[in-house]
């Protein structure tokens, strides 16, 4: 597939901030039907040694920039699917955190599947701690994550393979 402009890889989106607030913390381990008290407690997180409650591993998924990175905006977005996701930590993300998020594409492989072709968009989203100065100092996070463009064919015949 040459639908996926190549020249973008390398590129960044414009980063974007993040405030990492309790409650949404709570709300996301309600989502995915997690009822440890890092999640909920503040006390309970403090006395395991942490700054404030902590976010689930999986958290920096509702991280989202204010528009599509460029290397997305062009495309139609029916054709589009969450591939793989992997997460790299330097430290815990925990409630109070602010955080730049840097959205690069690293790289756009091509697949042939049973029902027609698609491109995998590799990218990483790494996320940077804001402290009081407003300036973006430690990478916290790291994640890693496939986006899958199919085919026009795929999207006609209503496969997600």
């Amino acid at each position: 597939m040459t639908e996926v402009d190549r020249s973008l890889i390398g590129t960044s989106a414009p980063p974007f901030l993040v405030e990492v607030e309790r409650g949404a913390i709570r709300k996301f381990a309600d989502a995915i039907g997690d009822d440890n008290l890092l999640y909920r407690d503040d006390a309970f997180a403090r006395r395991h040694g942490y700054e404030g409650i902590v976010a689930p591993p999986t958290f920096p998924t509702c991280f989202r920039a204010p528009q599509d990175p460029p290397w997305i905006a062009a495309l139609d977005r029916r054709r589009i699917v969450a591939g793989e996701m992997g997460f790299h930590y330097h430290r815990p993300i925990v409630a109070g955190m602010r955080f730049e998020c840097r959205l690069q594409l690293v790289g756009i492989d091509d697949k042939d599947g049973a029902r027609g072709a698609m491109s995998l968009l590799r990218q990483v989203m790494s996320g940077y701690r804001v402290d009081n100065d407003g300036v973006a100092h430690e990478c916290v996070f790291a994640v890693r994550r496939t986006t899958v463009y199919r085919s026009a064919q795929q999207v006609a015949s209503r496969s997600l393979a």
